[in-house]
């Protein structure tokens, strides 16, 4: 367990501001010896005061105000902002030969808030740490408990799932004290993540370029997408065939078919050669031949299915969910659902918490909830919709379990009531919250499946097709199943059937996909790397530092990214691989659950760390990213420019460098004149957050600039530029870019040939 120092102290050098009043807790440089004035303990009196009330103290101040409100008179409610002391940021910060013992400070920037904390906490009754529900929120709570000086195992610590007056009065009437094994799983992860960080990234600066940084979690994600481009270019299509026939009875029955088996296995055509075989063998009627058997309907198949819903959301669902169904990247699904958790002002309802604690790998739902859902479905649905028992979702074993799955806070605040007082992005999250809650609760769908099996000589075709019997939670939430929608007739058993078309189809078979967002945090979440925590923080840091590029959603390697990953990869085999930090992450859940200790799991962790280090810092030979020749000229001494890596990624530079230092970044021409310089040219940008939009190459003289991707055409009725819009569903379409014009309004599909 980790050791809970007593008193921290903050060196300045008083040399150089001689006269000033010492403050208590300070060193004192003087003739280059250390005099060290003790800092008094805060002095909390015996008996409080008359007026003193209770502190309570949480990480936000969105929620002080509401959590004030529902307590009374007797609290006080402060936010602590998040973290108050870290690792100091131009040292390690661990004593790894004592027992891996991290060394905090104070935040610089939140003396003032500490001071105000101290002073409130000597004159308060009772104080209850409120922080985060989860292992960093813990880890919070322990610093206040040391800037307070106050015990940690003292009943002082509190926890709430969501932000109601219920659950905040129960949580006050049974305080605890902190969960010191969870503490240390948590400064855990942070002592990893330092080591790896302040000892890879100095070696990458010296062996590739400054500027770069390595992470034990971010690294393996890296990994992970360049592997998946190997994969890519290593793939060798190969071709096949399928054959699609429109069959009819002659009582006027049309089937669409499709060739299933060939002399009773499944049918598979490797080239045309054989494709044109069996179109010759199928239209034998057309040809008048006469075979010993006409095509006939020979069997079908009937069967009903019932599709469960799935489960409410965790992080890593709704995190998925945000980027499937509402182009959201997991960074903003985050942000938005944390705004829903910690509440908005609604009117004369007040400061209301939607949705219970967003960070969470449970798919638990408490009973009364369940109760309430079940209640809210057959009032607005019907009898119908709930099924005969509750749903009780169990959740995985390697699942923490520790709090409830994403839902709303209370059924009272449906879409509709509280759509006036949200904002957009903020409705549609909390819309899909709360349908996935109430679908997950709801009754099966029920579908009937039918194929209908002809026979043609050795050849057999199948029709299939579906009818929905009941929509049951597809009412309300539609999931991402795709089924032939057609619904068939019943023919009759041998029935003659007659082909009226054949069409051939070639095809190729495809390289496995390009990781996106969603996709990359489900393999993360399927091979146990990280936790609910840290997906967006991943997602962002690994695009923030060019080791990848999103290109049409996906993530693509850059060349740096490649670089780094080939040479830890080599040197760090051991460490930077996805089943050694899957094995770390359970490492850290043993700790939390007090099954092994915070010095066992990281001296294990370097003992296999250290050794690779000293290798490569030997072995590892400095890598030379070669300047690709870019086409372009340098107009400052005539010479040809390149391309070149840096902190922010790729880069035109001079190549007659250092006699010349000239410098730009890469724009991408589009090549299509301005429409309001007629000098400059239109090229590709991305603005502050990320969104890419158009502008002038003449900016900031020319300040023209479009969202949408311009084109080189023009609009026939007024003769503004066309953009084109890309849809997810449904082709692309041109639009004008004149707002007021009739054709901003009506799109133009795109021919796709």
């Amino acid at each position: 367990m980790l050791k809970f120092p007593i008193k921290r102290t903050i060196i300045i050098d008083d040399t150089k501001k001689k006269g000033r009043k010492k403050k208590d807790g300070e060193k004192t440089v003087i003739h280059g010896t250390v005099n060290v004035r003790p800092k008094p303990k805060l002095e909390k009196p015996a008996v409080p005061p008359k007026n003193a009330k209770n502190l309570v103290i949480v990480e936000s101040p969105a929620k002080a105000k509401t959590i004030e409100r529902f307590l009374g008179a007797d609290y006080k409610v402060l936010a602590s902002r998040g973290h108050l002391r870290d690792l100091p940021r131009n040292q390690l910060g661990v004593k790894i030969e004592d027992g891996f013992t991290p060394t905090y400070t104070n935040m610089w920037d939140k003396r003032k808030l500490i001071e105000e904390l101290q002073k409130e906490y000597v004159k308060s009754k009772n104080v209850f740490l409120a922080t985060d529900p989860d292992r960093e929120g813990e880890a919070i709570s322990w610093h206040l408990a040391h800037l307070l000086e106050m015990d940690p195992k003292s009943p002082c610590r509190i926890m709430f799932h969501e932000i109601t007056k219920k659950a905040v009065l129960a949580a006050i009437a049974r305080p605890a004290s902190i969960d010191l094994p969870k503490v240390d799983a948590q400064q855990a992860r942070r002592v990893l993540d330092r080591i790896v960080g302040y000892k890879l990234s100095p070696l990458l600066w010296k062996k590739v370029c400054k500027g770069l940084s390595a992470g034990r979690v971010q690294s393996v994600a890296v990994r992970l997408i360049c592997e998946r481009e190997e994969e890519i270019k290593a793939f060798v299509p190969e071709e096949y065939w399928t054959i699609a026939g429109t069959y009819q009875t002659d009582d006027g029955i049309t089937l669409h078919t499709e060739l299933f088996k060939i002399n009773g296995k499944k049918a598979e055509i490797k080239n045309e050669t054989q494709v044109q075989q069996i179109l010759a063998d199928l239209r034998w009627e057309q040809r008048g031949d006469l075979p010993h058997d006409p095509d006939r309907i020979q069997k079908t198949e009937k069967r009903r299915r019932r599709r469960q819903p799935q489960p409410p959301f965790t992080t890593s669902t709704l995190e998925q969910e945000g980027v499937g169904k509402l182009n959201f990247g997991a960074k903003k699904t985050m942000m938005l659902a944390q705004q829903l958790y910690e509440g908005l002002e609604m009117g004369e309802h007040g400061h209301v918490g939607l949705i219970t604690y967003m960070r969470t790998d449970s798919i638990r739902i408490n009973e009364d909830m369940i109760r309430a859902a079940r209640a809210y479905i057959e009032k607005e649905y019907g009898a119908a919709y709930v099924p005969k028992q509750a749903r009780i979702y169990k959740s995985k074993q390697s699942s923490q379990d520790a709090h409830e799955a994403i839902r709303p806070t209370s059924l009272e605040y449906t879409p509709a009531i509280v759509a006036p007082f949200l904002t957009r992005d903020q409705l549609r999250l909390y819309t899909l919250i709360w349908n996935r809650f109430l679908a997950s609760q709801m009754e099966a769908v029920e579908t009937e499946h039918m194929a209908i099996l002809l026979g043609c000589g050795k050849y057999e075709l199948r029709a299939a097709g579906y009818k929905v019997i009941f929509k049951g939670f597809t009412e309300l939430y539609e999931d991402n199943q795709k089924d032939k929608s057609e619904e068939l007739p019943e023919p009759l058993l041998q029935t003659v059937v007659h082909n009226k078309k054949l069409e051939p189809t070639q095809h190729f078979t495809q390289p496995p996909a390009r990781y996106t967002e969603a996709s990359l945090i489900k393999t993360l979440e399927e091979k146990g790397i990280g936790r609910p925590s840290t997906y967006a923080p991943i997602m962002d840091t690994i695009q923030k530092r060019n080791y990848v590029e999103k290109k049409d959603k996906q993530f693509i390697p850059t060349e740096l990214g490649g670089i780094i990953v080939d040479l830890l990869k080599k040197y760090f085999a051991q460490i930077i691989n996805v089943g050694f930090t899957a094995h770390m992450e359970e490492e850290l859940d043993r700790i939390e659950q007090g099954k092994d200790s915070y010095e066992n799991v990281l001296q294990g962790f370097y003992n296999v760390f250290q050794p690779e280090m000293e290798e490569a810092e030997e072995a590892m030979e400095k890598v030379t990213v070669a300047g690709q020749e870019s086409g372009q000229i340098c107009e400052l001494c005539g010479s040809p420019m390149v391309f070149k890596f840096g902190r922010f990624g790729k880069f035109l530079a001079c190549s007659h460098f250092p006699e010349c230092r000239n410098t730009k970044a890469i724009v991408d021409d589009l090549g299509i004149p301005c429409p309001k310089c007629g000098q400059g040219s239109l090229i590709r940008r991305k603005s502050k957050r990320g969104r890419v939009f158009y502008g002038c190459s003449k900016y900031p003289e020319c300040e023209f600039m479009l969202w949408n991707e311009p084109v080189n055409k023009r609009c026939a009725r007024c003769g503004e530029i066309m953009v084109i819009k890309h849809y997810k569903k449904g082709p692309d379409k041109l639009f004008c870019s004149n707002d007021t014009c009739e054709n901003h309004k009506k799109g133009e599909v795109v021919n796709e040939t």
